[in-house]
């Protein structure tokens, strides 16, 4: 780990070194090139800044219908409008240039072909990392492959297809899957750097989103993606190099940290102590307890009972009298997942009892990386987990019923029902589903909202699903009010003495544009080939 946290600081180091950076140009470092790219170790360094783009902890949940923060959010209820500028697209442009600079320079070091196709393996990830996370948004973008000077016609292109660029990506992915070494291998000295694993479960969730967009907004071809999205998420099943973390809770604590947590695929790493580290982030104070995110009740509601059936079904629910009544006979991963009273919460207050509504304005505060320690420091260094073995069992699950419109019951149990023993609930079976009035497609679609919450992914999910348009008009609904428990404040309520933190009525989808992002208003005046999305 010392290590992993040395090569980080010299990535920060070479961060610092960069005076100003845009989407065309990256400036060099003060370096020379012609006295840098000589060994491996400079081709290292040079790869240490793309981690450097690694997103950090934030608060895209409350795009979706899971959270909820202090306000309305303008994605979420559908009022945004097409910015000026915008870091969610310059950002990936700017890895994009990193990347392609490590490709084209590191072939000069005097190193073997293997050494240097395992470096520009890593750009080449990178490269579609960015790329993807620019294809969810906007859909068709420019494609550009190698670095550009002020001169290059690249800079007044039109964007590519859509399945250009995906291709590209997958051919970056193929070459890393290649070259890149084992997570075992890599070992403890370079715990964080990218594998072959890690690859593969990348390119098992591009494909399921193409996949699924595909299928559901009936554009492309679905079948090439989630075929692909199948034999990825298999073939990091078939390694053996992953397995699921023991607890829940801890998985997101300290105990979860390094390479002693085979669920961890990829993480972005903020070092193993106050002490010892790279970097901090303050998302518990500074984003949970202050109510940045919220969970709302629609996320609540996803959690099984004990039984497997949803509260809908189950003779285990029983309406709640009391807030912690809430949690009972339910997937363990709520407990882990959200605030229950006699949980530890922070040092002004030891021990939760009730949400505080002026800040927590949902009556629910999320509890995934919540700790006393870190909430009295305001420094964690809490690593935060970008992809994990438990996605890639749910992309198994996903891409395999989509493909044939069935799973059976053997998939099932080397996939979800994984993750539902570790819920400590009843496993899902077809004879279940069928028993019981369920629909196989939502209950796995339920195990991976519920698996995967305050992780960034229910926003994407719904996109792809083409769902979004029905989940985000609804209200957005909190907790029960307990009145006897909540401190006095002023709270709208549903009839049914639900809290309602936002109407329908301020919320609106247009499925005609809001699949995909604006474009922002200063990239097509820079390049007038550049045509905005539809409807924007």
């Amino acid at each position: 780990m010392k290590i992993t946290l040395k090569h980080t600081l010299v990535a920060l180091a070479l961060m610092m070194a960069v005076s100003s950076c845009d989407v065309e140009r990256l400036p060099e470092t003060n370096i020379s090139d012609l006295n840098f790219w000589k060994t491996e170790s400079d081709i290292k360094t040079a790869n240490n800044y793309l981690y450097t783009f690694l997103p950090g902890f934030g608060n895209e949940d409350i795009w979706s219908d899971d959270a909820f923060g202090l306000s309305a959010n303008s994605i979420s209820d559908g009022s945004r409008l097409a910015p000026a500028t915008a870091g969610d697209y310059n950002s990936p442009y700017n890895l994009i240039r990193a990347a392609n600079n490590v490709l084209e320079k590191a072939p000069r070091a005097e190193v073997s072909a293997t050494v240097l196709n395992r470096y520009l393996a890593e750009a080449r990830f990178f490269r579609a990392w960015a790329y993807f996370s620019l294809v969810q948004k906007y859909g068709s973008v420019p494609l550009i492959l190698k670095t550009l000077d002020e001169n290059s016609p690249e800079l007044v292109a039109p964007a590519a297809a859509r399945e250009a660029i995906v291709d590209q990506i997958y051919a970056d992915l193929d070459f890393a899957i290649t070259n890149l070494p084992t997570i075992t291998t890599l070992g403890t000295a370079d715990y964080g750097r990218i594998s072959k694993t890690a690859a593969y479960a990348f390119r098992a969730r591009v494909a399921l989103f193409e996949g699924t967009f595909a299928k559901f907004h009936s554009k492309g071809d679905a079948v090439k993606h989630l075929t692909l999205a199948l034999a990825s998420s298999k073939a990091v099943i078939d390694s053996k190099e992953h397995a699921l973390f023991g607890n829940y809770f801890d998985l997101f604590q300290m105990a979860g940290e390094g390479r002693q947590n085979k669920e961890n695929i990829i993480v972005k790493q903020y070092g193993v102590s106050n002490t010892e580290r790279v970097a901090t982030h303050n998302f518990y104070r500074g984003s949970l307890e202050t109510g940045n995110l919220n969970p709302t009740k629609s996320l609540a509601d996803s959690y099984l009972m004990k039984d497997g059936l949803p509260i809908s079904k189950s003779s285990l629910w029983v309406m709640p009298d009391s807030s912690h009544k809430v949690f009972r006979n339910r997937d363990a991963r709520m407990s882990a997942t959200f605030m229950k009273r006699g949980d530890a919460m922070m040092t002004t207050k030891p021990i939760f009892d009730i949400a505080n509504l002026v800040f927590n304005k949902t009556g629910y505060m999320f509890r995934k990386f919540a700790n006393i320690d870190d909430w009295n420091s305001q420094a964690s260094t809490i690593d935060r987990p970008l992809l994990r073995y438990a996605e890639v069992l749910l992309t198994f699950a996903e891409a395999s019923y989509e493909l044939n419109n069935a799973i059976t019951d053997a998939e099932l149990d080397m996939s979800v029902n994984l993750l539902r023993e570790r819920g400590q609930i009843a496993k899902l079976s077809n004879a279940f589903v069928k028993a019981n009035g369920l629909d196989m497609r939502e209950e796995i679609r339920r195990e991976r909202r519920v698996e995967l919450a305050q992780e960034g992914f229910r926003y994407w999910d719904i996109i792809r699903w083409k769902t979004a348009e029905t989940e985000l008009v609804k209200p957005v609904l909190g907790n029960f009010y307990f009145k006897s428990e909540f401190a006095a404040a002023t709270v709208n309520l549903t009839p049914d003495n639900i809290i309602l933190v936002q109407a329908a009525s301020f919320r609106k989808f247009d499925p005609a544009k809001d699949y995909l992002w604006p474009l922002p208003i200063n990239e097509i005046a820079l390049n007038p080939k550049l045509d905005q999305n539809p409807g924007w």
